[in-house]
């Protein structure tokens, strides 16, 4: 799960890591309090969406004054923001945070992430701060330091120095980077978080050490741990198929094909990606009905694929095992039934009670066509998905 900066900001103060002075606008008037209230020259007005490159795609903007601020915030809230992590329809701004102004003297990067291959964190740090940590990791992955952190032992005092000085900061100042790093960490563990990610970390002419900029995003099985997160959840910034999905907690991710995809078990929703790419197609999403799926649940899964308006062929691979055939089967003919799905629609059903479930398709009365292998299904669904390319919805 996803948070605004602000959100994080407001975790992050609260386990001890320095962030500069903010206050949440949702309306100009509230931007031009919250700027008379901090004080300073400049005030920083800060677009709050689910997504990086606000700076470059003018989320990010100083005021010299109240007014000022009242008039940024006039312009931004409402306004679509559009970044490379958003796609060209970019993202509504309904929140504002208005922060002091600092005197910045340099700016690093700061990271930890769940290296996958390790099954460790990772603390990493950067004196390329300000941008897209992609781009160094990319073109320069020599200037990324790392420390891999035992989760027995946590991220030790001796691994935070070592960071500390291979960014380059003056001795006088690492104390205090290591007091804000061993800080972030505590907060990233205590959180049960999958990212923390702050850029900017902010060194100040005045000698300070803050996070400029902080990203959050927590591991989703870790979150009945922590029921109050619930409320820092913002559905605005979710796609609504993707909300609806979970739901049935169903996995669902939305992608930009037109050729949608039902497949239990997440393997197997990975290759039939892959296999659907190979044969030239164009994958519509990531949808794995989980192995223990019912048939209301395969119904509500077949609704929400085809809920999509860019879809033009769909694609079911099932391998019965918990998950019977059979089962799935009625479900899908079901939810054709009352969805009156007008797309073509490939099955692909092997293993527990698959006799039985492709005669239930057979005799639905309705227009499957069922596939012999992977490649062979792969293969129709993207003849089909290309037969109907001229197809328009009702």
């Amino acid at each position: 799960m996803k948070i605004h900066e602000y959100q994080a900001k407001e975790l992050l103060k609260s386990y001890g890591v320095a962030v500069p002075r903010g206050v949440v606008a949702r309306t100009p008037d509230e931007a031009y309090r919250a700027a008379q209230e901090l004080a300073t020259v400049p005030v920083v007005v800060k677009a709050q969406i689910h997504a990086g490159g606000r700076g470059k795609a003018g989320g990010v903007k100083l005021a010299q004054s109240p007014d000022e601020a009242r008039e940024i915030a006039a312009r931004m809230l409402g306004s679509k923001l559009v970044t490379h992590q958003t796609g060209p329809e970019g993202r509504e701004v309904r929140t504002l945070l208005i922060e002091e102004g600092l005197p910045i003297d340099q700016e690093f990067y700061l990271g930890i992430v769940l290296d996958r291959a390790t099954g460790r964190p990772v603390f990493m740090a950067s004196a390329a701060g300000g941008m897209e940590i992609e781009e160094v990791a990319a073109r320069s992955p020599e200037k990324i330091l790392k420390e891999a952190v035992d989760p027995a032992v946590g991220f030790r005092p001796f691994q935070a120095r070592k960071l500390a000085f291979g960014l380059g900061l003056p001795n006088d100042l690492v104390n205090q980077a290591v007091k804000f790093m061993l800080a972030l960490y505590n907060a990233y563990e205590q959180m049960d978080a999958s990212l923390v990610e702050i850029n900017p970390f902010l060194l100040t002419k005045d000698k300070r050490l803050i996070a400029l900029d902080a990203k959050i995003n927590f591991d989703d099985n870790a979150l009945f741990r922590h029921p109050d997160y619930a409320e820092l959840r913002d559905l605005n910034e979710e796609e609504p198929l993707e909300i609806e999905a979970s739901k049935y907690d169903l996995n669902y991710i939305k992608l930009d094909g037109d050729i949608a995809c039902m497949v239990n078990g997440a393997g197997l929703a990975m290759a039939t990606m892959d296999i659907i790419k190979l044969a030239g197609g164009e994958p519509a999403n990531f949808l794995d009905v989980g192995g223990g799926a019912s048939q209301e649940r395969v119904e509500a899964a077949f609704k929400i694929l085809l809920a999509d308006e860019n879809v033009r062929a769909v694609l079911i691979n099932i391998f019965g095992g918990i998950v019977r055939c059979d089962m799935v089967a009625r479900g899908v003919v079901e939810a054709a039934r009352k969805t009156g799905v007008k797309v073509p629609v490939v099955v692909r059903l092997q293993g527990t009670n698959v006799e039985e479930g492709q005669r239930v398709l057979r005799e639905s009365g309705l227009n499957f066509t069922v596939a012999d292998g992977m490649k062979d299904a792969a293969e129709k669904v993207v003849a089909l998905a290309r037969g109907s390319s001229n197809w328009k919805r009702d």
